[in-house]
């Protein structure tokens, strides 16, 4: 054979098995799924990376063993980068497709709302699901524009609203007192309540809001506690554990212990740690605090445990440890809820692919995360019309007061919207239910009246009626300067320079209905 033809039928040869192999490639592209996860390296936080992938490796794992949870050759490629919390977020999900030339196939996370914020625009832009175990702030409810592609696969803060509304509704409550710290960059207590907020100006509750900062080295507690005595008589606040305590103690000390208040703590994230014996530190004012805590109740999520959780918890808890972490719960809210969005993710795909539509189309993917329940790794999962998560809450009560001892009293079912107390279960507070007559102002002091202090019953008198007309004043011009709208207070100057120059657009990309005022 002349070496020219022998040359020329290489070429041939080699140029078949490269057009073979590309469409060998394109078809491994095709069934290739690129999972860009964006979360914080910090351990600092409770859904860092190395708390959460391990539960996201589980999935994984788990789906590829079944052989059912994926169709056939389908596999996961997983990118872990770090979202620091902020825009470092969208500058690894821009790096990835605008210098790697790889466009995502699904984000997991951010969990951050400022960090969240963005992505979740650029997400619906390109066409990518999105699917977070954060992101829980109400603005990001709004799903028919720029958050189109995000599904929330744990309670959004507007779903804990809804179970507080039903826990008013069981009490025939219709006024409430927002008490919040706004101390962290993430602003979890701010966004919480606003969630609550939403939901009970839907209702025309009437609300009182008070805000601090719980890292001031000017914090003074007994003037918080003394700001709520001119609001509502129903207390629902969100701080650090701590913080809540001293709180308790103070409102304890001002009288306001004795039937007057009810409290509420709000406590999602660390759920398992709340309980029995919160209210204990081993210091001197145990004793006093267990008093208090007979009157505040913990608002926190349902947990609830098969014999698959206890393996997978015992596998993160293994993972994590390695790592040098140890804590309380190895398997909080966001590790289940990561692993839980792989599995919506395949399950979605599935039904995408029977219907004629690939991994490209991000849409249609979307659409299938939506109006489902499927079977998480610690129950039931059931994702609403908009995208979100149906939350299922429990509350936490002093049920035995000599002995501080502390157990659910009621639980909430998201999908149903029925808030239930448990049977068999000592309520904390008399007949069930706590009716407070929210018509009288009573007065709170440090100590009990002191019969030999001079003051006649006249004198007495018009202290009280002085004392009523001045807070009736004071309350007709605050209602009358906020004209009827609830403000937050925003943080001094200082602390917004703190924040840095970009505070205000960072602000802006939440576009929150709690600070639209």
């Amino acid at each position: 054979m002349p070496p020219w033809l022998l040359g020329s039928l290489c070429c041939v040869l080699a140029a078949r098995a490269a057009l073979g192999g590309g469409s060998w490639g394109e078809k491994e592209e095709e069934k290739l799924i690129r999972v860009l996860v964006l979360l914080p390296r910090d351990d600092a936080y409770l859904f860092s990376l190395g708390r959460v992938r391990p539960a996201i490796e589980y999935a994984v794992r788990s789906l590829r063993e079944s052989g059912a949870g994926l169709p056939p050759g389908y596999a996961f490629q997983l990118t872990y980068e770090d979202s620091a919390c902020g825009n470092r977020a969208l500058f690894s999900l821009v790096d990835m497709v605008a210098l790697q030339r790889r466009r995502p196939d699904l984000l997991l996370g951010p969990v951050c709302e400022y960090a969240a914020a963005p992505v979740a625009r650029l997400a619906a832009h390109w066409d990518v699901p999105m699917l977070s175990a954060g992101a829980l702030a109400a603005g990001f409810g709004a799903k028919g524009g720029e958050y189109s592609h995000l599904t929330r696969v744990a309670p959004a803060y507007a779903k804990m609203g809804e179970m507080l509304l039903a826990l008013f509704r069981h009490h025939q409550w219709n006024r409430a007192t927002l008490l919040y710290s706004d101390s962290n960059p993430e602003r979890s207590c701010y966004f919480a309540m606003e969630g609550v907020h939403v939901v009970f100006q839907e209702e025309a509750f009437h609300m009182a809001v008070h805000s601090f900062d719980e890292t001031s080295r000017h914090l003074d507690i007994d003037d918080v506690v003394r700001a709520l005595q001119t609001g509502e008589r129903v207390v629902i606040m969100c701080a650090s554990g701590d913080t809540i305590r001293n709180i308790m103690l103070a409102a304890h000390r001002q009288g306001m212990t004795n039937g007057d208040y009810a409290f509420f703590n709000i406590e999602l994230f660390n759920s398992s740690s709340y309980g029995n014996g919160s209210w204990r530190r081993g210091d001197k004012h145990d004793l006093e605090a267990k008093k208090a805590y007979s009157y505040l109740q913990t608002v926190t999520l349902l947990r609830t445990v098969k014999p698959e959780f206890e393996k997978f918890s015992l596998e993160v808890k293994s993972s994590v440890q390695k790592q040098g972490l140890h804590e309380d719960d190895y398997a909080n809210m966001f590790v289940e809820g990561f692993h839980d969005a792989i599995l919506l993710y395949a399950l979605a795909l599935q039904e995408v692919l029977k219907i004629g539509f690939s991994k490209k189309d991000g849409e249609k993917i979307v659409q299938q995360t939506r109006n489902r329940t499927y079977e998480g790794i610690a129950g039931q999962v059931s994702i609403d019309a908009n995208g979100d998560r149906y939350g299922d809450f429990s509350v936490i009560g002093m049920t035995d007061p000599e002995a501080g001892t502390q157990e659910v009293i009621g639980d909430y079912f998201g999908k149903e919207g029925r808030f239930e107390i448990r049977p068999n279960v000592k309520y904390p507070w008399s007949h069930g239910r706590l009716r407070l007559d929210e018509s009288r102002v009573s007065e709170h002091t440090n100590n009990t009246p002191c019969k030999s202090c001079g003051l006649g019953e006249s004198a007495v008198t018009g202290i009280v009626v002085g004392a009523l007309l001045g807070a009736g004043l004071l309350m007709a011009f605050y209602f009358f300067r906020k004209k009827y709208r609830i403000t937050i207070e925003r943080r001094t100057q200082q602390e917004d320079c703190n924040m840095g120059k970009h505070r205000q657009l960072r602000e802006d990309s939440i576009r929150s209905h709690f600070s639209a005022a």
